[in-house]
């Protein structure tokens, strides 16, 4: 892999830069990944090769804001339909998959509900419900620094701001010196630190971090904003397939959340995973790739 393929960019319609990266397979079909939250289009498996075997052109970006992507402040949830539209113009995709996992899970919905004529399949991985759903405890059984984290955000762009600016150079501190402690004291689930304690995994995110670092945090603060506020669209109005997983032990986005989701995405598949949490299993990428690409498993 050269660089030039993990570093590559666009000029928006309205001037922005969005950078983006490619994996796996160059001729194979196309999955556009969403990168969580915070994030960066360096956040993926370490071994490319899982994606070229299930045939995948595995394309990932940086949300407006982070690494080498222009900030656009105020954004909501549904404005990265526009992002991903003129990305898959950009690289002539007419037809895609797209996927996204925590704080891109909501865009990947997004993009399901607004450019299904191109969407083949989507997959909703460990994603938040809206805010601002009627009847929804959306702090239950949340750990208590993202409750912290999103109280902050409730409380406007300037009290968000100055404390992310603070997390974000903890956060980038902690990768630098020990991927595994990524997260910290956060309150997560063995089978989380498991996963951020493998020798395969400190590559990519001792990457991540130190990309994080060179594109800030305001990134972050705009995706916080966002799934705060009203995101723009409905989950309703869905109308391709859409696979809803969501880990029991997660505890940054409680198992109750995709349990919603599963009932409100038209005709979504669920799959609950009862022994994991956030991070899922990093060698089930293989076949998760590959539903993407076929819609089959096998």
């Amino acid at each position: 892999m050269t660089d030039d393929r993990t570093r590559q960019t666009t000029t928006l319609p309205d001037g922005r830069t969005l950078c983006f990266a490619e994996w796996g397979d160059p001729d194979g079909f196309p999955v556009l990944s969403l990168h969580g939250t915070p994030g960066s289009r360096l956040n993926r498996h370490p071994d490319e090769g899982r994606y070229a075997a299930a045939g995948a052109r595995w394309v990932t970006y940086d949300r407006p804001g982070y690494g080498g992507s222009t900030r656009l402040p105020g954004r909501s949830v549904v404005d990265g339909v526009a992002d991903v539209r003129a990305l898959a113009d950009h690289l002539g995709l007419d037809r895609f998959a797209v996927t996204g996992g925590s704080g891109g899970a909501p865009h990947s919905l997004a993009v399901a509900a607004r450019l299904g004529d191109r969407v083949v399949r989507a997959r909703c991985d460990v994603g938040p419900v809206p805010y601002d759903t009627a009847g929804f405890d959306w702090f239950a059984g949340m750990a208590e620094m993202n409750v912290t984290e999103f109280g902050w955000a409730l409380d406007g762009e300037t009290t968000l701001a100055a404390n992310l600016e603070r997390e974000h150079a903890d956060f980038v501190r902690r990768i630098a010196e020990d991927p595994a402690s990524m997260l910290g004291a956060w309150e997560i689930d063995e089978a989380d630190r498991a996963v951020l304690a493998r020798a395969d995994m400190a590559q990519v995110i001792t990457a991540f971090g130190a990309d994080l670092a060179r594109g800030g945090y305001w990134g972050w603060v705009d995706d916080d904003l966002a799934f705060t506020r009203p995101w723009g669209f409905g989950v309703t109005e869905i109308a391709v397939p859409v696979e809803v997983r969501y880990g029991v032990k997660d505890t940054l986005v409680p198992a109750a959340h995709g349990a919603w989701l599963s009932e409100q995405v038209p005709g979504a598949t669920t799959v609950v995973e009862e022994g994991e949490g956030h991070m899922g299993d990093p060698d089930q990428v293989g076949r998760l790739t590959r539903w993407l690409v076929t819609g089959s498993y096998e």
